[in-house]
């Protein structure tokens, strides 16, 4: 699996609001932990909910800035920034991703202030 692509496909999928494609990344158990908008979400239906709202419904997009892959390929750092319809307007963020079976099985995403 090559990392980088794998999450540059995933920020365009993201960029185009693909619902369908976004979701096709992650296992069907993955978790995703934001403290920046204190939840954790669940499964396909939470990656769904958590795009749908803080993505598609805030106009977000995102652009890399900085991405660091573990050795053995099973993890990743990633520095974004994001601009959409919230009250900054542009804000940095990053997210740490855990893969398995060539999917996300687990993020911390969290915003930079």
């Amino acid at each position: 699996m090559d990392i980088r692509t794998f999450l540059i496909d995933w920020i365009t999928a993201s960029n185009a609001f693909d619902t369908k494609r976004y979701l096709s990344f992650y296992l069907e158990n993955a978790i995703l932990d934001d403290p920046s908008v204190g939840k954790i979400f669940k499964g396909h239906k939470g990656m769904q909910d958590y795009f749908e709202s803080y993505f598609i419904g805030y106009n977000t997009s995102m652009e890399l800035v900085a991405l660091t892959i573990s050795d053995d390929g099973t993890a990743a750092h990633l520095k974004v920034t994001f601009r959409g319809d919230f009250p900054e307007g542009i804000i940095g963020g990053i997210f740490d991703f855990q893969f398995r079976e060539e999917k996300i099985a687990f993020i911390k995403a969290d915003l930079l202030h």
